[in-house]
């Protein structure tokens, strides 16, 4: 740190009390001055050598037969005032970057110029500012720190301009260049170590800058931004780099912290209020979304105005496909509804990706596809929260295009998460909500699981079993000469085929089936009357009940069976056609949705 020394005397101000300072003489003083609650006991000749204004304030109360002066608002205060008097009557006194604005304001109060006496206190305490402290990188921003106890004086002189001029325009300087002290600790630096220390062995980073700036206050921070940023020299990237530094330094890392301190709560939201002022205003910027996506968390949870929450949402919707599904998880601002996060703040941002993707570009890097894959990582999560209604959650669902999910793995988790945690959904809306996943998109490992998920409906299941047939089937198909058709032409005119095929054989082995239940039938009838005839009501009940159990049994298989064909035959949203089985195998996988068990 620079440091200047004035005057040779030894310190002669004493203390009688905490409100009231003298200097330690043989002649007795002959003014009193008050600052704030301190009176200072001095004498008149040093004093009147040295400040205009002290001559004339001492004319006016030797006119009104008094001792006493009054210095109203002082910039600096006690101190300060204490400063300017040592330089009068020559008492050393030592100037550093924490003092030296409020002894600049306090020197110009009581003009001390140099109409008064050549080389007084405003022209040396000048040639410091410019020619040592302003140009130290580490002064510079202290000085600049100490202002906002000096206003307007300090803005006033331009102390404040000069400042910020002198900072912004060293972050500009080329790395290269850089030959001053600098403070580099964040996680980014190899060890912990200052790196000016060693700058003949280490290479000066691009953003060496930016820990030091994060030591200034919000208002502070953006006028040196607003600055640098008008330069136009530093790319959106380091901006954004810097943004992100002052975020870590001063946004809470907890949030219960903002909730249970109002003040806390109050400067939190000027910090977040000023990161969002200073975002970089192109599309391609450095900040990420999850960076953005945490500034909204925090922006939600203060309270930060609409308009600028409303920016980071649209800024949000047009990288939503690069956040992480942590950061998505945003907590429901208290009293706004009963779900644990802002399901609908979600929405609203694929709404504006969707939107941006529709209005500008086609999905040439992936983008849908990695949305899809975010939001399916959403939905799992959310799903755990009992209050999520199933409207909502199937609205979310549908939310994104088609082919945003080459792969419906994803999706089935988190449908399958949804009816764990919400085991008294009707009938119905298991159905409504199964009927979103299509079982064409699962892989393999999926099949397994969902032939064996109790939770999943009937239908479901057998959809499940039919498209893992045909996908077995259609991987032990021969190529024969299709080397020249397109692939979609032969899937298409190979599953019309094997759609006729199955179709037909699976009627045909319905229709023996009712046969056999209409034998099984007429033969528990005969023995039914046989037993009566034999063996009296007892027997007769057991075999009644048992009959009944069978052709219930039966009578089912026979419904679920025929809905398939019937599904298959009208429905457009699963487009599935029946899976044909040998009778055999219809057998078993009637009794296999009693036996099948759970692997989530």
């Amino acid at each position: 740190m620079k440091f200047m020394k004035l005057g040779s005397k030894p310190d002669a101000f004493r203390s009688d009390g905490s409100c009231i300072r003298f200097v330690a003489s043989e002649l007795p003083t002959d003014v009193v001055i008050h600052v704030e609650e301190v009176r200072f006991f001095l004498h008149k000749f040093p004093l009147l050598a040295k400040s205009n204004r002290l001559q004339r304030l001492v004319l006016r109360a030797t006119e009104d037969s008094s001792d006493d002066i009054v210095l109203h608002d002082f910039p600096g205060g006690p101190k300060s005032f204490e400063i300017c008097m040592k330089f009068c009557y020559g008492i050393t006194v030592t100037l550093n970057a924490y003092n030296v604005v409020s002894a600049r304001c306090a020197a110009e109060y009581l003009e001390m110029d140099e109409g008064v006496e050549k080389g007084n206190l405003i022209h040396k305490l000048e040639v410091f500012l410019n020619t040592s402290v302003l140009r130290s990188w580490k002064d510079s921003i202290i000085v600049f720190q100490m202002t906002t106890s000096s206003l307007p004086w300090s803005e006033e002189l331009k102390i404040v301009g000069r400042c910020i001029d002198c900072i912004a325009s060293k972050t500009l300087v080329d790395p290269i260049n850089v030959n001053w002290s600098y403070t580099y600790d964040r996680k980014s630096a190899a060890s912990t170590e200052i790196v000016e220390k060693l700058q003949g062995m280490h290479k000066v980073p691009s953003d060496w800058w930016m820990e030091d700036l994060c030591e200034l206050d919000a208002d502070l921070y953006k006028r040196v931004m607003v600055v640098v940023k008008s330069k136009g020299r530093l790319s959106s990237d380091m901006i954004g780099e810097a943004l992100k530094a002052y975020a870590a330094r001063w946004l809470p890392d907890s949030y219960e912290s903002l909730i249970d301190d109002d003040e806390y709560m109050k400067k939190s939201r000027i910090i977040v209020e000023t990161i969002i002022s200073l975002l970089p205003t192109d599309e391609c910027s450095g900040c990420m979304c999850r960076f953005l996506l945490e500034l909204l968390k925090v922006a939600i949870l203060v309270g930060a105005r609409d308009v600028l929450k409303d920016e980071l949402i649209d800024r949000i919707g047009i990288h939503l496909h690069k956040a992480s599904v942590k950061s998505l998880l945003i907590p429901l601002k208290s009293g706004s509804g009963d779900t644990m996060y802002d399901v609908d703040l979600v929405q609203s941002l694929i709404h504006k990706f969707t939107t941006h993707i529709g209005c500008s570009f086609v999905d040439k890097n992936g983008s849908l596809v990695a949305l899809g894959k975010l939001i399916d990582g959403y939905l799992s999560e959310i799903a755990n929260d009992p209050n999520v209604s199933i409207s909502r959650f199937s609205k979310l669902i549908v939310s994104i295009p088609d082919s945003a999910r080459p792969v419906h793995d994803g999706l089935y988790t988190a449908i399958d998460v949804y009816l764990k945690e919400h085991p008294n959904l009707m009938k119905a809306d298991k159905r409504r909500i199964c009927n979103l996943i299509n079982v064409r998109k699962l892989s393999s490992e999926a099949y397994v699981h969902a032939a064996q998920n109790e939770r999943l409906p009937l239908r479901t299941v057998v959809q499940v079993l039919f498209f893992e047939q045909l996908k077995a089937s259609r991987s032990t198909l021969a190529p024969t000469d299709n080397a020249s058709v397109p692939q979609t032409a032969m899937d298409e005119e190979w599953e019309g085929r094997v759609v006729s095929e199955h179709h037909c054989s699976l009627k045909q082995q319905l229709g023996s089936l009712k046969i056999k239940v209409d034998e099984c039938r007429s033969s528990d009838d005969k023995r039914s009357k046989s037993m009566s005839e034999k063996g009296g009501s007892g027997g007769l009940l057991s075999l009644s009940s048992s009959s009944s159990r069978s052709r219930r049994l039966l009578d089912k298989l026979w419904a679920v069976k025929g809905e398939t064909i019937r599904s298959s035959e009208t429905s457009g949203s699963s487009q599935s056609p029946p899976v044909s089985v040998k009778p055999a195998e219809a057998k078993s996988c009637g009794s296999s949705r009693h036996t099948r068990y759970s692997i989530s």
